[in-house]
């Protein structure tokens, strides 16, 4: 049974987080790279964009993003491919040099990764782990994991643990039916995530 004290505490908890939140939503400024090849991963990011209300968002292609442009950004979308045996989208592989350079401490991350499970089974978006410990090690937060379960591969460095990776993993080659629901849920999942991480350490 409730105490009516305990309900009004409560509501003001609740009243005090969308506060919290919704001023560092304002302040928050979200930066996405996003590095194709094919274009698969540039469809999923035009998909990204259209979905995504949550903020104000610039978009940045791999080929023309420099280390300086993620100093800009407090929270940090990165949507790559792997190629062949691990390889990172052409555009990161080029640039991770720089990368690994850049200085994560206080910036949120999330990742999507696509890749080929049945093709590459081995290699299954190994991009996302490539970045993921990069941006660990180099002071980022990184939030979005996604499960690993429902997918079939044999192995992969896209994984932050045997339950998890580091981001949204997609196959365009082999459950491209299965992309726009992953997408749906996962939108809502980074929400959530930022917000809490917000609310924790505001930004500005």
């Amino acid at each position: 049974m409730y105490r009516r004290s305990d309900v009004i505490e409560n509501q003001a908890a609740t009243l005090k987080r969308t506060k919290l939140t919704m001023s560092a939503f304002d302040n928050l400024k979200v930066g996405l790279f996003f590095g194709s090849d094919t274009g698969n991963t540039e469809v999923i990011t035009n998909d990204f964009v259209e979905t995504w209300d949550a903020t104000e968002l610039e978009v940045i292609a791999a080929i023309d993003m420099k280390k300086e442009d993620y100093a800009r950004f407090d929270f940090i979308i990165i949507g790559l491919s792997t190629w062949y045996d691990g390889d990172l989208q052409s555009d990161f592989e080029d640039f991770f040099p720089q990368f690994q350079e850049i200085d994560f401490t206080g910036k949120i991350v999330a990742m999507y990764g696509l890749g080929d499970q049945l093709g590459y089974d081995e290699y299954f978006v190994d991009g996302l782990g490539i970045l993921g410990e990069v941006i660990l090690k180099n002071g980022g937060k990184i939030i979005g994991m996604w499960p690993t379960e429902g997918y079939d591969y044999t192995k992969s460095k896209g994984e932050f643990n045997d339950k998890l990776f580091y981001g949204l993993a997609l196959d365009e080659d082999n459950e491209m039916e299965k992309t726009a629901e992953r997408l749906e849920a996962w939108i809502p999942q980074v929400v959530k995530e930022l917000e809490e991480a917000l609310v924790a350490n505001p930004v500005g």
